[in-house]
C-alpha cells in the first residue's frame, strides 16, 4: 500500500512541476486521494460487499469531485490531474502510467448487465481535459485523446485522436525509428497536445485558402506585366475583344512588334466592331 502510494507521488512531481514537495502533493492533490479512496472500494467489491464499496466510492466523489466506479480496474502511476468532473465507469480498465485531466468521462453505450461497457485505456494513454471515451473498445498503448474529443471508435496505439467526432491523427514520426528512447519526462505531452494535433479539417481549409491566395497573387502579377507592356485590357468591350486582344498580344510579342501598337489596332478594332453592330441594330429597326 505505502509502496503504490509513493509511486504516485513520485509520479504527481514527475508529471506537474506545480508540484513542489510530497507534503504538498499528499495532502492537496484530490486526483492522489482519489486514487487512494478507489483502491479501498475496489478492494470491497472483490470481496463482494458492493454496498460499502459503492458507499466508499460516493465518500470519494463527495470529498473531491472524481466518480471512479468500484468495479473499475485502475493500474499503477495512474495521474488524475486536477481531477473535478472525471468519471470512470464500472468496466473501464485504466492501464499504468496514464495521466486523465479534468471533466473526462470514461463511459459506457450498452444497457447489458455484466458485459463490458467501457473503454479500455492502454499503458501511458493521455486524455485531455472534457475528452468523452465512450464504448467498450481499446486505446492502444502511448496513444492521446485531445481536448473535448468524442472518441467512440478504437485508437491505434500511438496515435492521436482530435475532433467531434473524433479523427485519428498519426505522429508525423510514426515510420521513423528514434535513434535512442525517450525518457518519460520528455514523451509526456500535457493535455495530450502534439504538433499533429490540429484538425484535419481545419488544415484542408487552411490549405484551400493558401492555394487561393496564391492564385490571386499569380493574377495580379500577369495583369501587372501586361499592363507594362502597354496593355489595357479594361478598354475591350466583350469576351471575344478580349481573347482577340491576347491572341494579337503574343502574335506581336513574337514577331518583334512593339505591345503598345498591337493593343492599340485591337482597341480600333473592338470599337469598330461596336459601331457595325449599332449600325446594324439601327438598320434592322
Amino acid at each position: 500500500m505505502f509502496k503504490r502510494l509513493r509511486e504516485d507521488i513520485a509520479t504527481i512531481r514527475e508529471r506537474d512541476p506545480a508540484a513542489r514537495s510530497a507534503w504538498e502533493v499528499l495532502t492537496c492533490y484530490p486526483g492522489l486521494h482519489a486514487l487512494v479512496l478507489h483502491r479501498a472500494a475496489h478492494a470491497c467489491w472483490l470481496a463482494k460487499r458492493r454496498w460499502l464499496a459503492r458507499y466508499i466510492s460516493q465518500l470519494a466523489r463527495f470529498l473531491t469531485g472524481i466518480e471512479i466506479h468500484p468495479g473499475a480496474t485502475l493500474g499503477r502511476r495512474v495521474f488524475i490531474d486536477h481531477g473535478m468532473g472525471v468519471v470512470i465507469g464500472e468496466t473501464a480498465v485504466v492501464g499504468d502510467d496514464c495521466t486523465i485531466y479534468q471533466g473526462v468521462t470514461l463511459g459506457g453505450t450498452s444497457l447489458t448487465r455484466g458485459a463490458k461497457r467501457h473503454p479500455t485505456l492502454g499503458a501511458g494513454v493521455i486524455v485531455g481535459a472534457g475528452a468523452k471515451v465512450l464504448g467498450s473498445f481499446t486505446v492502444g498503448a502511448q496513444a492521446k485523446i485531445g481536448s473535448n474529443a468524442v472518441v467512440v471508435k478504437p485508437v491505434p496505439a500511438g496515435a492521436t485522436a482530435v475532433g467531434n467526432p473524433a479523427r485519428i491523427v498519426m505522429p508525423a514520426n510514426a515510420a521513423q525509428p528514434e535513434a535512442k528512447p525517450k525518457s518519460a519526462s520528455e514523451s509526456f505531452c500535457a493535455y495530450g497536445i502534439t504538433p499533429n494535433a490540429d484538425d484535419p479539417v481545419s488544415l484542408a481549409i487552411h490549405g484551400l485558402i493558401d492555394h487561393a491566395a496564391k492564385e490571386t497573387q499569380r493574377v495580379d502579377a500577369i495583369v501587372d506585366a501586361m499592363e507594362r507592356l502597354g496593355a489595357r485590357l479594361e478598354a475591350l468591350n466583350g469576351a471575344d475583344a478580349a481573347l482577340f486582344d491576347l491572341r494579337r498580344l503574343c502574335a506581336g510579342l513574337e514577331g518583334g512588334a512593339p505591345a503598345s501598337e498591337t493593343a492599340h489596332e485591337t482597341a480600333k478594332r473592338a470599337e469598330a466592331g461596336n459601331d457595325e453592330s449599332v449600325a446594324d441594330v439601327d438598320a434592322r429597326t
